[in-house]
């Protein structure tokens, strides 16, 4: 095993499954250190490394992103000494992470039954889109499904207008977050004392249902369901999208009273901070729609530049909207190394994200971005169960690597 730094340093975790919300989770480990070896098939290898229709080279822009940090190797999943060679693998691994249909690895005789009788140890993240029980189970799952079956697409963008989706696929990275923090708990609930392993099923469908706030409480004691808002949230002011004078929009966020008062004199107008219809949390609520119009009309005479200056002075709450390209100018992001720029064979100096969080004694680092061709590392990998050079060139001609 390779020796990386980082607060998961020294585990190794084998990745199965291909597309991003499981490999997302084989991200998060590699970024912190982790060992993470991940299993492509054979010739095509995750069809992530041809995702996406913005291409350089025609490559993919996607795949270097998502498979950082990340060793590959192949093995034909459908053929028997494709999965007696996972097994081998995953006998002295920490953790499996795999986004495969549920039933799948039990189908291939690699279900947790199995595998905890070779690694009673063996962490198995499963990540699908409505989980590994329900009457739904079986069915395959996105994001998109996910994201409209979780409620988070119902509550997004305008009254009496079709949902949008989110012009990312939220609903996948979001369960990753959720798969990776319940990868942690197990590990350390091993490592404390239990001394074994255990099952983490995160569902697509669960994950965005779990970000609904009070809205289960608000239906369940009042009956309501909670709508979609437009830039706002019904019964919050000031905290909305306004304009400015050259086009933009600022992200303005002071409904609380003291931050209120704080805007009032940014507007040169302490007045409004008293006045009955907006002295209060709740009264700004109840006059949402005119104290928002009041705001904007400020706000649209003055530039970008110039209304942050002044929010700035008086301590509010702002947040231009950035586009990919205001990101890219921004210093911040730059002094914060959420840009980085790793050399590479494929794409040259390219530019990717940073790390987050931000840990202090043992940061995450990006080493590589992904292995170059599936199964770069088979000699590697395959060489510590004992492998030689000309086995894995006979598994490879035989279409098990």
């Amino acid at each position: 095993m390779s020796e990386r730094a980082g607060p998961l340093a020294g585990l190794r975790i084998v990745e199965m499954g291909q597309l991003l919300a499981g490999p997302f989770v084989g991200t998060r480990c590699a970024d912190f250190g982790a060992d993470v070896i991940k299993i492509e098939t054979p010739g095509s290898g995750d069809p992530m490394r041809n995702w996406g229709h913005n291409r350089y080279n025609d490559m993919g822009l996607w795949w270097p992103i998502l498979a950082r940090n990340k060793k590959s190797v192949t093995a034909n999943l459908r053929e028997a000494r494709g999965q007696e060679l996972v097994r081998r693998l995953l006998a002295d691994a920490d953790a499996l992470i795999e986004n495969f249909k549920p039933g799948t690895l039990e189908k291939w005789g690699l279900g947790p039954e199995e595998l905890h009788a070779i690694n009673p140890g063996l962490v198995i993240v499963r990540v699908s889109g409505f989980g590994q029980t329900g009457p739904y189970a079986a069915r395959p799952g996105f994001a998109s499904v996910g994201e409209a079956m979780g409620g988070i697409r119902y509550v997004n963008g305008f009254p009496d207008q079709p949902s949008p989706r989110f012009g990312i696929s939220l609903g996948d990275t979001l369960t990753a977050l959720f798969a990776f923090e319940g990868l942690l708990m197990a590990l350390y609930w091993r490592d404390a004392g239990a001394g074994r392993g255990q099952v983490v099923d995160a569902s697509i469908v669960d994950s965005c249902f779990s970000m609904l706030e009070s809205s289960v409480a608000e239906y369940d004691k009042c009956g309501v369901v909670r709508e979609p808002s437009g830039t706002g949230l019904k019964n919050v002011s000031p905290s909305n999208s306004f304009p400015t004078s050259d086009g933009g929009w600022t992200v303005i966020a002071a409904n609380l009273d003291p931050m209120f008062r704080r805007l009032c004199a940014a507007m040169d107008r302490p007045e409004l901070a008293d006045d009955p219809r907006y002295a209060t949390h709740l009264l700004r609520g109840e006059h949402a729609e005119e104290l928002d119009g009041l705001i904007a009309d400020w706000t649209r005479t003055l530039t970008a530049g110039e209304l942050q200056a002044r929010l700035d002075r008086h301590g509010v709450v702002y947040g231009p909207i950035y586009s990919i390209a205001d990101i890219m100018a921004d210093p911040h992001f730059r002094a914060r190394d959420m840009i980085r720029r790793i050399p590479d064979p494929r794409f040259g100096d390219l530019a990717v994200p940073g790390i987050a969080p931000k840990l202090t004694e043992t940061p995450g680092d990006i080493e590589w971005l992904g292995a170059q061709t599936p199964g770069q590392d088979n000699a590697e990998i395959y060489g510590e169960l004992g492998l030689s050079a000309e086995d894995i060139a006979a598994l490879r001609d035989e279409g098990i690597l």
